[in-house]
């Protein structure tokens, strides 16, 4: 294994956030290495959401610390870890229904590239916008539906827009939060495959309910109950360990 897939990118130690006499997470700790993709697993209610939340300093959490590329961010706003590579996707910009797919990832090159004093421009008209924009349709299947109005596909490609639109920050690490809900077979074994290709290019902590694509693409997986790591690993000892499938209470574990 070379240096760049065990070096650690994202290190999270002793996490807690309360609300109220509910401890959302408690004393979460984990690794995220470069070019690795890691999943967050747990029963629903056991912080997940909560946890990227501060991860992406949407959320600040009550103590403990973040530390990215060896920096401390657990103060940061949003907007300051984007330009240092952290991304998440799915929340971190709106999606214009009115507008193409191509304008919409234009646009939020643009809008990284800090000209937002020419954010109404017509970006389409802008090469230094289009190239890397269409780099990036094309890198979610999307080129050849690059001019539809995003309003007029389909909720699987919306998702894959979205993800379009968290590659224009150009992150180093990409928050992913149950990029396969509301997703059919196809469309989910699609996202896997964009997912999949996606890897080496950027690492992702990836949130998801999906065993099957979890199993499929995840390098370690880390397991939340209440709010507390119970087992972080391989697929394969997380799939053969006893308290997780106590965790799931009989909930699929077994997938291949």
């Amino acid at each position: 294994m070379n240096d760049l897939a065990t070096d650690v990118m994202l290190h999270v130690s002793a996490l807690c956030k309360d609300f109220g006499a509910l401890r959302a997470t408690d004393a979460v700790s984990l690794d995220v290495r470069a070019a690795e993709i890691h999943a967050v697993i747990g029963p629903n209610g056991a912080g997940k959401t909560t946890l990227i939340a501060q991860l992406s300093g949407e959320l600040p959490p009550d103590s403990g610390r973040i530390e990215f590329l060896g920096r401390d961010i657990t103060h940061l706003p949003p907007y300051a870890r984007s330009h240092l590579g952290l991304a998440r996707s799915f929340q971190i910009t709106s999606v214009f229904l009115d507008m193409t797919l191509l304008d919409n990832v234009a646009l939020a090159v643009q809008a990284h590239s800090g000209h937002s004093y020419r954010f109404w421009k017509a970006a389409r008209r802008d090469a230094a916008l289009v190239q890397p924009a269409m780099t990036m349709l094309s890198q979610v299947g999307l080129a050849e539906r690059s001019h539809y109005r995003a309003s007029d596909v389909s909720h699987g490609e919306h998702r894959q827009l979205e993800i379009a639109m968290a590659l224009a920050t150009r992150p180093k690490l990409l928050l992913l939060d149950e990029p396969m809900a509301g997703m059919g077979t196809e469309e989910s074994t699609r996202m896997v495959d964009i997912l999949r290709g996606l890897k080496g290019q950027t690492a992702m902590l990836l949130i998801e309910h999906d065993m099957d694509a979890v199993f499929a693409l995840a390098d370690r997986i880390t397991v939340l109950v209440y709010g507390q790591v119970i087992a972080s690993g391989s697929p394969d000892a997380i799939r053969a360990d006893t308290s997780v499938r106590r965790a799931y209470l009989g909930e699929d574990m077994t997938a291949e």
